[in-house]
């Protein structure tokens, strides 16, 4: 498969060869649904906590005697029923959310994703991204010149300080080195857009 290589001016200079291996396989929306699940309940923050009759503080003196005084029988003011109680079947950090899943699916799941993408005509390619300095203002307008809608995610070679600092501050866009790209992402941003060698060294991390 060919996508469009586009200049920083937003200019078509040629075009660049994707590897079928990534760009050309059968969507599979069941496997990336599971990846896209695993990696949601990865990333979840299990911060919710409550704490039973046994956690609360006070409750250690029985509120009032066991008969004779015509109201249900109570050994501690920390029970559940009681304002300030404990909680019953509440909430607890200890909860592990994370999935498991194999790592040829979860391959399999991220190159039906691309090749979806690119069926799309969501993906091309970009020369370079030159600049003095890390530059939000010189990115933005690179940007308003190239095919992008809505928003993007730049997909780079290795880590570059201008490319990444001017596009920090963008909302509508995204930098990621190739071997973190992921489902969420590519469900995320409209567009995908690889820099010059990005697609090498996507390659030679997933096929080599």
């Amino acid at each position: 498969m060919k996508v469009d290589l586009y200049t920083q001016s937003g200019e078509v200079k040629g075009q660049v060869d994707l590897p079928k291996e990534i760009f050309e396989v059968k969507f599979n929306a069941d496997l990336i649904h599971q990846a896209l699940v695993r990696q949601q309940a990865n990333a979840r923050d299990n911060i919710a906590h409550t704490k039973t009759k046994g956690n609360v503080s006070g409750g250690g003196k029985k509120p009032y005697r066991q008969k004779g005084t015509g109201r249900a029988r109570q050994g501690s003011s920390r029970s559940p029923l009681w304002k300030g109680g404990g909680v019953v079947f509440g909430p607890l950090n200890e909860r592990n959310f994370s999935k498991m899943m194999p790592k040829k699916q979860r391959r399999q799941a991220l190159f039906s994703a691309l090749s979806e993408k690119a069926r799309q005509n969501a993906v091309f390619c970009l020369e370079s991204f030159e600049a003095e300095k890390p530059s939000a203002k010189s990115f933005n307008e690179m940007m308003k010149k190239l095919p992008i809608k809505k928003d993007a995610l730049f997909v780079i070679p290795e880590k570059d300080g201008k490319v990444i600092l001017s596009a920090r501050n963008i909302k509508n866009a995204k930098t990621i080195l190739p071997g973190y790209l992921n489902i969420e992402d590519l469900r995320k941003y409209e567009k995908l857009v690889f820099l010059k060698d990005s697609v090498e060294k996507l390659t030679s991390t997933f096929l080599k």
